[in-house]
């Protein structure tokens, strides 16, 4: 048996190892203080659901709307990057004290571990990652993971942490995500408007889907809005994963959307091995290779990229590097590891293999991707 509705999410034989994100606007109130009732509850809902079997990981935003208000910083800590990294700094303290405390009242440890994009872009640290997790939780810890925006550049972050919470859940062989949002869901059209509709499940993330999104948070204390909860629900299905949206606004908020099945769940309608999940899910590119019509048909079928069929290239990528792979209307079509740098690769472009010994200088490797290092999107 598979997780087909949201409830699901709470049952431990369906899904026993649980990603939960909660947002700044969620954690923290306007005036800047921590909302304590609001989250001892849900850290009674995680004891539950641990002491149900289930195991349970929390990517918690905060940071930055807590260091603001200690330091006086306007805009939350978000008027500019320094202001950012210098809240984040003294927020973490704050944070983790706080989620280490209400998680010791149920006789529960909090490890506290902080992210940059690159930890789960390279794959050696992503594979750290996933081992620390593992261990973690074995030892009966609630693992509490937060980016690091501290030391984190606006070239390294992931932005907000819907994103990372998928990367975790991939990273942890997760089987569901839960994004505590000021929002019950996925709406048809902007949730403002009368005749929105929710739409309680979704099998797969389309550009229809995509084209129902809104851009921004409406707190003005996160950085996520829908468009990067639908990003996340990608990455998750990459790994098989489920992912579900809901109101983290009331009290108990997990039993809440379970008891009224409010929310949309995502679906996965693949599941990629964990070596091309982390490839699909990664968010950063060292390059792109531009394929004409019939190389986009052969990768279609399963086919390794020969050069013969590349048109472009572009980014200055070296070997073992990862490069988005591009249709002939710029479509990204899939994303794989560079069999050759970019330079080999542009002097390459538009020759049969055969040809490749003469043009280099050296014994070729067949294709500039192979099929077993590319995961089609």
């Amino acid at each position: 048996m598979r997780i087909r509705q949201l409830s699901h999410l709470a049952d431990p034989a369906l899904c026993p190892r649980l990603v939960i994100k909660v947002g700044s606007a969620l954690l923290v109130g306007k005036d800047g203080q921590p909302r304590r009732e609001w989250l001892a509850a849900l850290v009674a809902e995680i004891a539950a659901a641990r002491e149900a079997g289930q195991q349970v990981i929390v990517v918690s935003s905060g940071a930055i709307a807590l260091g603001a208000r200690k330091l006086g910083l306007a805009k939350g800590g978000r008027g500019s990057l320094a202001d950012a990294q210098a809240s984040a700094s003294v927020g973490q303290i704050a944070l983790a004290g706080l989620w280490a405390e209400l998680l010791a009242g149920h006789g529960i440890t909090a490890a506290q571990i902080l992210l940059t994009l690159e930890d789960l872009e390279d794959r050696r640290r992503y594979l750290n990652v996933t081992a620390t997790l593992g261990r973690l939780l074995a030892a009966g810890a609630v693992p509490v993971i937060n980016e690091n925006d501290s030391v984190a550049t606006q070239e390294i972050r992931f932005g907000d942490n819907d994103r990372l919470a998928a990367r975790v859940g991939q990273a942890a062989a997760a089987q569901g995500v839960l994004l505590l949002s000021d929002i019950d869901g996925l709406y048809d059209r902007d949730p403002r408007l009368p005749d929105a509709v929710r739409i309680p499940v979704v099998q797969g993330v389309t550009p229809e889907i995509h084209a129902m999104a809104t851009g921004g948070s409406s707190s003005g204390l996160g950085s996520g809005g829908m468009t990067s909860k639908l990003q996340a629900a990608e990455i998750a299905e990459m790994a098989g994963m489920a992912l579900a949206i809901i109101d983290g606004q009331p009290v108990s908020p997990i039993a809440a959307a379970f008891g009224t099945t409010r929310g949309t769940l995502f679906l996965p309608r693949r599941r990629h091995t964990a070596r091309k999940a982390w490839l699909g899910g990664r968010l950063r590119m060292r390059g792109t290779v531009t394929v004409d019509a019939g190389a986009a048909a052969a990768l279609a079928r399963g086919s390794s990229l020969l050069a013969a069929g590349v048109t472009g290239i572009a980014g200055d990528f070296a070997r073992g590097d990862v490069v988005a792979v591009l249709g002939p209307d710029g479509q990204t079509l899939a994303r794989g590891l560079a069999e050759y740098d970019a330079a080999e690769a542009a002097r390459l472009l538009g020759h049969p293999s055969s040809a490749h010994e003469a043009i280099l200088g050296y014994a070729p490797r067949s294709a500039l991707i192979h099929r077993d290092q590319m995961v089609l999107l």
